[in-house]
């Protein structure tokens, strides 16, 4: 079934590039980073030892900061390149990842982009972070002989379904790894039915991870703005809960008429569906993204900006966590509660 695969993308592959600059295009790829989805890149390989990370996006990224932190300290001339595959988390991880360690876009899952990819940065460590496995990077990485490790995976029953469908797949990927470390015991038994060779629990490096930061000067003014306003959060909300907090701030509105629903769009792309879809329900909005003011008219604060979530936790007692009402499973509610948030989630 890999051999299937890798000839389904070879075939696909001039579609590739035409669907990249489309996304580019409407602001969901940096144009001027584009080869690097394509293997190729201006940065030179750093000399020394070279750990590569890779994670899927914001939350992946940030959890793994601890762990980054703790390579660097372990190879004091080694490197970390750090791969995602979204324009937000390369945004957050230019303030934050430390000296020596970089960021670069993952190459998309096409042979010839993976083998540029490996032959330049040729890492000396291989890591996964949580569930994204693309079958021809890692396939490719295993081949070369490079030590592939699997940190706080994580498998829901809707995955398990699909990956049981496609077992071919994902099993001699799985049995490739040379340590597969899982978050809970649920984790641990789909992966070992999946092909995993005796995946371990270890938990999720979310609990190590640092307090989310907050910019001092911007947390002393957005306190003045608000004043002894009563307000609530609902961070990581993605579609299909928007109604929820609407809804939600109906109700709590007729009991508290100061009240100030704050929103942390789970994507801040939709932004704008958000404030077009409540203002034409009557309620007065105010977007962070764009610079628009907060005012004591406000009634919904929509914070369409990157890494500022640790800023709204602490401006806020009480917060809904996002994902959890939908069938996605939920974001991480550690950061709100390491900043004394009482935290709400769904089902």
């Amino acid at each position: 079934m890999l051999n299937l695969y890798r000839a389904a993308t070879i075939a696909a592959g001039p579609l590739a590039g035409v669907a990249l600059r489309r996304r580019a295009s409407r602001g969901k790829e940096d144009l001027s980073r584009l080869g690097e989805r394509f293997g190729r890149t201006s940065a030179s390989r750093p000399p020394g030892a070279l750990v590569w990370i890779h994670a899927a996006s914001v939350g992946e990224s940030l959890s793994v900061l601890p762990l980054v932190e703790r390579m660097l300290n372990a190879l004091p001339r080694g490197h970390v390149l750090l791969t995602t595959g979204t324009l937000s988390s390369a945004r957050l991880l230019k303030e934050r990842l430390p000296e020596r360690a970089f960021h670069q876009f993952v190459p998309i899952d096409r042979p010839d982009a993976v083998c540029r990819f490996l032959d330049h940065w040729q890492p000396e460590l291989a890591i996964w972070v949580e569930s994204e496995l693309w079958p021809n990077l890692l396939r490719d990485t295993q081949l070369r002989q490079i030590p592939t490790v699997l940190v706080q995976g994580r498998m829901s029953a809707k995955s398990y379904r699909y990956w049981r469908w496609a077992r071919g797949l994902i099993a001699p990927l799985l049995a490739g790894f040379d340590q597969v470390l899982v978050q809970t015991q649920a984790d641990a038994s789909r992966f070992r039915d999946l092909g995993a060779v005796q995946p371990m629990v270890t938990g999720t490096l979310k609990y190590a991870a640092p307090v989310l930061a907050a910019e001092e000067t911007t947390l002393r003014e957005l306190g003045n703005a608000l004043g002894a306003r009563t307000r609530w959060l609902a961070a990581s909300v993605h579609p299909g809960e928007f109604e929820i907090v609407y809804q939600t701030h109906l109700v709590l509105r007729s009991r508290f008429p100061d009240l100030l629903t704050i929103v942390v769009p789970r994507h801040p792309s939709s932004a704008s569906y958000l404030e077009k879809e409540w203002v034409s329900k009557g309620l007065s909005c105010a977007r962070r993204g764009v610079g628009m003011e907060l005012s004591p008219e406000t009634e919904i604060y929509i914070a369409d900006t990157m890494g500022e979530l640790g800023l709204f936790y602490r401006i806020s007692p009480l917060a809904l966590i996002g994902g959890s009402f939908i069938d996605h499973g939920g974001q991480n509610p550690i950061e709100a509660i390491q900043l004394d948030c009482v935290v709400l989630t769904g089902p």
